[in-house]
Protein backbone atom coordinates (compact mmCIF):
# COMPACT_ATOMS: atom_id res chain seq x y z
CA UNK A 1 0.00 0.00 0.00
CA UNK A 2 2.18 2.77 -1.06
CA UNK A 3 -0.75 5.34 -0.76
CA UNK A 4 0.59 5.67 2.81
CA UNK A 5 3.87 6.60 2.10
CA UNK A 6 2.35 9.53 -0.78
CA UNK A 7 0.02 10.78 1.34
CA UNK A 8 2.39 11.17 4.47
CA UNK A 9 5.08 12.94 1.76
CA UNK A 10 2.32 15.36 0.78
CA UNK A 11 1.39 15.98 4.04
CA UNK A 12 4.67 16.79 5.27
CA UNK A 13 5.40 18.94 1.98
CA UNK A 14 2.05 20.70 2.54
CA UNK A 15 2.67 21.39 6.52
CA UNK A 16 5.24 22.76 5.39
CA UNK A 17 4.36 25.26 2.99
CA UNK A 18 1.70 26.50 5.67
CA UNK A 19 5.00 27.35 7.54
CA UNK A 20 4.86 30.58 5.03
CA UNK A 21 1.34 31.73 5.76
CA UNK A 22 -0.80 32.38 8.86
CA UNK A 23 -2.89 29.67 8.45
CA UNK A 24 -5.05 28.06 11.57
CA UNK A 25 -6.36 25.28 9.52
CA UNK A 26 -7.31 23.63 6.13
CA UNK A 27 -10.61 23.31 5.11
CA UNK A 28 -9.80 21.51 1.85
CA UNK A 29 -6.74 19.48 -0.05
CA UNK A 30 -7.45 19.06 -4.00
CA UNK A 31 -4.82 16.41 -5.53
CA UNK A 32 -4.69 15.53 -8.82
CA UNK A 33 -3.54 12.32 -9.40
CA UNK A 34 -2.97 10.36 -13.09
CA UNK A 35 -4.24 7.23 -13.89
CA UNK A 36 -0.98 5.87 -14.68
CA UNK A 37 -0.09 6.44 -10.49
CA UNK A 38 -1.76 3.49 -9.43
CA UNK A 39 -2.94 5.19 -6.39
CA UNK A 40 -5.76 4.18 -5.18
CA UNK A 41 -8.48 6.70 -4.79
CA UNK A 42 -10.05 4.91 -0.94
CA UNK A 43 -6.68 3.97 -0.60
CA UNK A 44 -5.80 7.52 -0.53
CA UNK A 45 -8.59 9.32 1.13
CA UNK A 46 -8.18 6.19 4.35
CA UNK A 47 -4.06 7.47 4.36
CA UNK A 48 -4.80 11.16 4.41
CA UNK A 49 -7.59 10.63 7.59
CA UNK A 50 -4.81 8.69 9.62
CA UNK A 51 -1.87 10.69 8.48
CA UNK A 52 -3.38 14.39 9.25
CA UNK A 53 -4.13 13.24 12.80
CA UNK A 54 -2.70 16.69 15.08
CA UNK A 55 -1.96 18.50 12.24
CA UNK A 56 -3.55 21.59 10.74
CA UNK A 57 -4.68 19.44 8.23
CA UNK A 58 -6.64 17.16 10.39
CA UNK A 59 -10.53 17.21 9.44
CA UNK A 60 -9.75 18.73 6.35
CA UNK A 61 -11.86 17.59 3.31
CA UNK A 62 -9.37 15.59 0.26
CA UNK A 63 -10.66 16.18 -3.29
CA UNK A 64 -8.92 13.80 -5.63
CA UNK A 65 -9.62 14.84 -9.08
CA UNK A 66 -8.39 12.27 -11.69
CA UNK A 67 -6.05 12.79 -14.50
CA UNK A 68 -6.42 11.13 -17.74
CA UNK A 69 -3.60 9.81 -19.71
CA UNK A 70 -2.78 11.53 -23.25
CA UNK A 71 -0.40 10.85 -25.65
CA UNK A 72 1.50 12.38 -28.21
CA UNK A 73 2.33 9.73 -31.32
CA UNK A 74 6.12 10.36 -32.38
CA UNK A 75 4.83 8.79 -35.91
CA UNK A 76 1.75 10.32 -37.00
CA UNK A 77 1.17 13.06 -34.34
CA UNK A 78 -1.88 12.63 -33.31
CA UNK A 79 -2.33 13.84 -29.53
CA UNK A 80 -5.37 12.65 -27.34
CA UNK A 81 -6.63 9.94 -25.11
CA UNK A 82 -5.04 6.49 -25.16
CA UNK A 83 -7.13 3.21 -25.64
CA UNK A 84 -7.37 1.22 -21.94
CA UNK A 85 -8.06 -2.59 -21.25
CA UNK A 86 -10.17 -3.53 -17.89
CA UNK A 87 -8.21 -5.13 -15.69
CA UNK A 88 -8.89 -8.70 -14.64
CA UNK A 89 -7.90 -8.26 -10.70
CA UNK A 90 -10.74 -4.88 -10.39
CA UNK A 91 -12.16 -1.62 -11.83
CA UNK A 92 -9.03 -0.35 -13.04
CA UNK A 93 -8.35 0.66 -16.92
CA UNK A 94 -4.57 -0.31 -17.99
CA UNK A 95 -3.40 2.12 -20.53
CA UNK A 96 -2.92 0.56 -24.14
CA UNK A 97 0.62 2.88 -24.76
CA UNK A 98 0.73 3.34 -28.29
CA UNK A 99 -0.98 5.49 -31.18
CA UNK A 100 -4.75 4.83 -31.38
CA UNK A 101 -4.79 5.61 -34.85
CA UNK A 102 -1.85 4.75 -36.20
CA UNK A 103 -0.10 2.12 -33.68
CA UNK A 104 2.87 3.81 -33.76
CA UNK A 105 5.02 4.90 -30.20
CA UNK A 106 3.94 7.46 -28.08
CA UNK A 107 4.74 10.12 -25.41
CA UNK A 108 2.95 9.93 -22.65
CA UNK A 109 1.68 13.66 -21.88
CA UNK A 110 -0.36 13.35 -19.20
CA UNK A 111 -1.48 11.04 -16.98
CA UNK A 112 1.59 10.48 -14.54
CA UNK A 113 0.76 13.32 -12.09
CA UNK A 114 0.44 13.25 -8.39
CA UNK A 115 0.50 16.72 -7.39
CA UNK A 116 -1.51 19.02 -4.86
CA UNK A 117 -3.69 21.53 -6.97
CA UNK A 118 -5.47 23.76 -4.45
CA UNK A 119 -5.58 24.32 -0.60
CA UNK A 120 -8.62 26.20 0.62
CA UNK A 121 -6.84 27.51 4.34
CA UNK A 122 -8.44 29.51 7.40
CA UNK A 123 -6.00 32.13 8.38
CA UNK A 124 -5.74 32.68 11.90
Amino acid sequence: MHEVSVVSDLVSAILRELEKYNAQSVEEVTLVIGDMTSLGEEQMSFAYEIVTKGTKLEGSKLVIEKEAVRALCLDCGYEGPVNNIQSDYDDHYIPILSCPKCGGRVKVTAGQTCSVKNLRIVEA
